[in-house]
């Protein structure tokens, strides 16, 4: 069940009275939606805080990057630069931001930019010499002023949005009923095994239409990755000691996961997208220090470790700080799902 504060209710009701407006807007075309000639793919959600969308987008990278020339674009949350940015090798989190960061480093040979306004952010992508022949648009559900061809929308299953209420009270960005623009829907983190009656109680929760497809997936795991290249490669024992270090919305499943190799676990959290300070940086190094363990790491997140790249760090963590990418597991139709965004592109392709 969703955290209701019932005193922000109010408050909530004209953030929905606002919300509706502006979609009422958009539906009777006052405020125009633009189309574009090149497929346009649009990964958002209607809550704030973790769905799972940069793992989904980096699928959908990997699916199309191979015979299609790909671009991502991004608002660059919490980046300290403004307009129109691409990246470059040289680009830090500062710059574009840590999502976009991740994404650039992952996939360098795919077009990474970031821009609030999406609308010139793809003109400008498609003004380039060798424009993209596709644009996945990170984080976009809400920004109507693009017409997306396809609108993928990831829904937490542990935080079902069916029992949230609107911004400030809850965690909804927009309603429910906004679920009716989207072609896909993906319900993520979910057991890795769920039971028929759990699937059909989302399918009905969630109202499906005869237009939509509802998927569903699980966190999975990639592999034991050092941030810095001079690393070994680990396998951490049962007796060694691990600092989990993140700056994430929910990082309770990546420090079950960590249980697998040890229990000897602590944690130190920032709040999500945290830029790290040197300050936190001295804090950090004192809490690892102070771990009386000769087999002693640091493990972070993909996301973090984007962010971390950008710190003066002492060699020592260097040394010994990792990360584990996070890998959407479809829990089936995984083929259907991919095969169909593939298959879209191809066919509009001008």
């Amino acid at each position: 069940m969703a955290t209701k504060n019932i005193l922000l209710l109010p408050f909530s009701f004209l953030y929905g009275i606002g919300v509706g407006i502006r979609n009422f807007l958009f539906q009777t075309s006052i405020l125009k939606s633009q189309r574009f000639a090149i497929p346009i793919l649009c990964v958002g959600n209607i809550t704030v805080g973790g769905t799972g969308k940069t793992p989904h987008t980096e699928l959908i990278i990997e699916t199309l990057r191979h015979r299609f020339r790909v671009a991502c674009l991004s608002r660059g949350y919490k980046r300290n630069t403004s307009g129109f940015i691409m990246a470059t090798p040289e680009s830090t989190a500062s710059d574009i931001g840590d999502e976009p960061l991740q994404i650039h480093k992952k996939f360098p040979d795919i077009m990474v930019a970031c821009d609030s306004k999406r609308v010139r952010g793809i003109e400008k992508l498609l003004a380039l010499p060798n424009p993209p022949q596709v644009i996945i648009l990170d984080d976009a559900f809400q920004h109507r002023y693009v017409q997306a061809d396809k609108n993928i929308v990831l829904i937490d299953f542990n935080r079902p949005v069916t029992e949230d209420s609107l911004l400030p009270a809850g965690r909804l960005r927009e309603g429910v009923n906004a679920l009716k623009r989207a072609d896909y829907l993906i319900v993520t983190k979910c057991p890795q095994q769920m039971n028929p009656i759990d699937l059909r109680i989302c399918y009905k929760r969630l109202k499906i239409k005869p237009y939509q497809q509802l998927f569903f997936t699980s966190i999975g795991y990639g592999e034991i990755t050092p941030i810095f290249k001079e690393q070994p490669t680990i396998s951490p024992s049962k007796s060694s000691s691990i600092l989990c270090l993140t700056g994430i919305a929910q990082p309770a499943p990546y420090v079950e996961y960590l249980q697998r190799f040890t229990s000897n676990i602590s944690t130190l959290e920032y709040p999500d997208h945290h830029h790290f300070t040197s300050k936190d940086i001295q804090h950090i190094t004192n809490r690892f220090q102070a771990i009386d363990n000769e087999e002693k790491y640091i493990f972070t997140t993909e996301k973090d470790a984007a962010r971390l790249c950008d710190c003066a760090l002492p060699e020592e963590l260097k040394q010994h700080i990792y990360y584990i990418p996070v890998v959407p597991e479809f829990l089936k139709d995984k083929d259907l799902f991919i095969n169909e965004i593939f298959e879209y592109v191809r066919k509009n392709q001008k």
